[in-house]
């Protein structure tokens, strides 16, 4: 059987994970950032026994997924929870915990037979909660790997969320502490557009929340947006 595994994943949290604990596994080990580094020419050479997609930003053409065994990371408990930007759809929910759900991709957006899941905690802010997820995913892979699990159908309700847009994040006119709290953490990791206001040609994007009885404390970066001006 062969022993080459790709992870393929955006954010400098999951390189790091990489680097420091799934490159050490046995076998040999591939990091993939961008596309491209999953052509068909780079991967035909390797069969790789299994891809696994952490935190990964475009779509896996189903050449990929048809030919190898590639696995999929999903912040909820699937079937519930279907679809984009589940972290934020959690938060906005009321969840405070969730499942990581280690998949197999399909045709069908997050609907392939399960590996595995794990407790996950949605506690602090978003880059938090995807670096705690990547390092659970971790742990699941290995499991994966040494195992060898034969996935199993998805079964139970399934409840679709939908994706969030840019426009999604400017802060709510109306809100309890708690929400404007949750609204602006579950926001709060770099390439994620952040909560915001605007104020003529001002955009008020804040992270870094803290909460406590009178309200919320934030970061704030003020930037021109050209609307409105003179």
């Amino acid at each position: 059987m062969n022993d080459t595994y790709i992870v393929a994943a955006t954010g400098a949290w999951n390189r790091a994970i990489f680097d420091d604990t799934i490159s050490t596994f046995p076998g040999r080990w591939l990091f993939a950032a961008l596309p491209a580094d999953l052509s068909l020419d780079r991967i035909a050479p390797l069969a790789p026994r299994y891809v696994f997609f952490l935190h990964w930003s475009w779509k896996v053409p189903e050449w990929l997924w048809s030919a190898y065994e590639c696995v999929g990371f999903h912040m909820t408990d699937l079937p519930y929870g279907r679809g984009g930007t589940p972290l934020q759809n959690l938060i906005l929910r009321g969840h405070a915990t969730t499942k990581l759900t280690a998949f197999r991709l399909a045709n069908e957006m997050d609907a392939g037979p399960v590996y595995a899941k794990a407790d996950l905690s949605l506690d602090g802010g978003a880059e938090q909660i995807y670096e705690r997820a990547s390092r659970l995913a971790t742990g699941l892979i290995r499991e994966i790997v040494t195992r060898d699990i034969d996935p199993v159908p998805q079964h139970g309700e399934v409840v679709t969320f939908t994706r969030r847009t840019p426009v999604d994040s400017r802060l709510p006119e109306r809100a309890t502490v708690e929400q404007l709290y949750d609204f602006i953490r579950m926001l709060d990791a770099d390439g994620y557009p952040h909560a915001f206001l605007e104020c003529g040609a001002l955009r008020i994007e804040f992270r870094r929340a803290a909460q406590d009885q009178s309200g919320v404390t934030a970061e704030a970066r003020i930037t021109i947006t050209g609307k409105d001006q003179p």
